[in-house]
């Protein structure tokens, strides 16, 4: 007997309607009682919505009914990885691997749950035999690539990161660009366009790269940035013209010899952990912004600004944020500190905080990293989680102390330092267990408390 709501519910599943796929799907359930693909349409809808349990089950009982098929399990192992169930997770990867070995992708999936897990070895075997049974898959390849970054071994970990551009395409990069991606030729007296990728903290990173860029010879070198970070890249060296992504650029394509993307400059220049560019400051605040913003920061004490969440549309915001300001209260205690905060959307105070908390909303002056960057100008050190404030006060050269999840610690903090070679006046604190913030705090209140003590830096 056909099965109408199978139909229907593939048809909304690939018009990616998924909230009616579900509802669709759910009804078919009730009357074909372990249809496999309605189960499937359940799982996936599930996942995309966000109800990861329901997911998981939904393939757990496709497990059930299909043993020997590998999918259920690879699938249910990513949504218990999400899930923070990790032993169950891994125990999936490899049962999947035993139903098909010749799978690159499960172990691959394997290969990023064990990294991040720090078992650093056995991630870099799975992801190198996701490689040898499919030399082509640009997954496995980035993920080895962060990998190696992360381990410091930057010689293969570059090359093996360009791979990031054939599993997806960036969204600034027009499908039908007329001037020739960059791929090391010689630039003198050519014209080179560089394109903003991924997050707003990568392009303040790899915005270094300008003046090495300019270095090459290239006659011209036009930046296209976020529109809220545009003011603050004026101040960059090595630019000859600077866009927004929302500016009209009409005929402004063709004007170029070559495009490129910011984070492949690092593989173009051969970085090497002992050659990242490192004149610091290489961002600078807008001294007239500086001036306007300075009486927020009038008093005596020293200043210190918070930061405690991140882009809450980030993969890993779940980790990386702190849940609410209060858990940072232990450095309140900290004689003779005063305290800013620099969340941007401005977050509400926890309630049961005492009401004189010294802590100054600067939220509604900061309108874009321009204004940010002239008030981290007159702090005396930032205490952030990793998002983007954090790398803004590493390219002003400001003292940075940076909060930082054990689960998915993004591969450029590398594993286990106290320092970054991006930011010499960045220091680390992690967590030694995923969402264990509170020691993570001890440790910023100790150092704190030292460093209220000692002389200004």
């Amino acid at each position: 007997m056909d099965n109408p709501f199978l139909t229907r519910a593939e048809l909304l599943f690939f018009q990616d309607r998924h909230a009616e796929a579900l509802r669709t799907a759910r009804m078919g359930l009730a009357l074909f009682t372990d249809d496999p693909d309605l189960l499937e349409i359940v799982a996936h809808c599930a996942s995309v919505l966000g109800d990861v349990d329901e997911a998981a089950a939904c393939w757990a009982r496709l497990a059930t009914l299909c043993p020997e098929a590998a999918e259920p399990r690879n699938e249910r192992a990513i949504l218990l990885g999400r899930l923070g169930r990790v032993e169950e997770a891994e125990a999936e990867f490899r049962a999947a691997i035993e139903r098909a070995p010749g799978w690159a992708a499960t172990h691959s999936n394997l290969g990023t749950l064990l990294a991040d897990l720090a078992r650093d070895g056995e991630a870099e075997a799975c992801f190198r035999r996701a490689l040898a049974l499919d030399p082509d898959s640009a997954v496995a390849a980035r993920n080895l690539g962060q990998l190696l970054l992360a381990t410091g071994r930057f010689d293969e970990g570059w090359a093996l990161h360009e791979s990031r551009l054939r599993e997806t395409p960036p969204v600034s990069v027009p499908a039908d660009m007329p001037c020739r991606f960059w791929q090391g030729e010689p630039l003198a007296g050519r014209s080179v366009l560089v394109l903003p990728e991924q997050g707003l903290g990568d392009e303040i990173q790899f915005s270094r790269y300008l003046p090495w860029l300019k270095a090459q010879g290239a006659a011209r070198v036009t930046l296209v940035c976020r529109a809220a970070q545009k003011a603050l890249f004026a101040s960059l060296a090595g630019v000859d013209q600077l866009l927004a992504l929302e500016d009209e650029a009409d005929g402004l394509l063709e004007a170029h010899d070559y495009w490129t993307l910011l984070l492949s400059l690092p593989f173009r220049a051969a970085t090497r952990a002992d050659s990242i560019p490192a004149d610091l400051p290489y961002l600078h605040p807008d001294p007239l912004r500086q001036a306007a913003l300075a009486p927020l920061l009038a008093g005596a004490g020293r200043k210190v600004g918070l930061v405690w969440r991140g882009n809450p549309a980030h993969a890993n915001d779940r980790d990386r944020s702190l849940p609410d300001l209060s858990l940072l209260a232990p450095l309140w205690a900290v004689p003779g500190l005063r305290f800013f905060s620099l969340q941007v959307p401005a977050q509400p105070l926890p309630a049961g905080l005492h009401e004189g908390l010294p802590l100054t909303n600067l939220a509604p002056h900061l309108h874009d990293f321009a204004d940010t960057a002239a008030v981290l100008a007159g702090l005396d050190l930032l205490i952030s989680v990793d998002t983007s404030s954090a790398h803004l006060a590493g390219a002003l050269g400001l003292p940075c102390w940076l909060l930082l999840p054990a689960w998915r610690c993004d591969w450029r903090w590398q594993r286990g330092r106290s320092d970054s070679p991006w930011y010499p006046r960045t220091r680390l604190f992690r967590q030694s267990h995923r969402g264990e913030w509170g020691e993570v705090v001890e440790a910023v209140g100790r150092a704190l408390a030292g460093w209220a003590a000692g002389p200004p830096a």
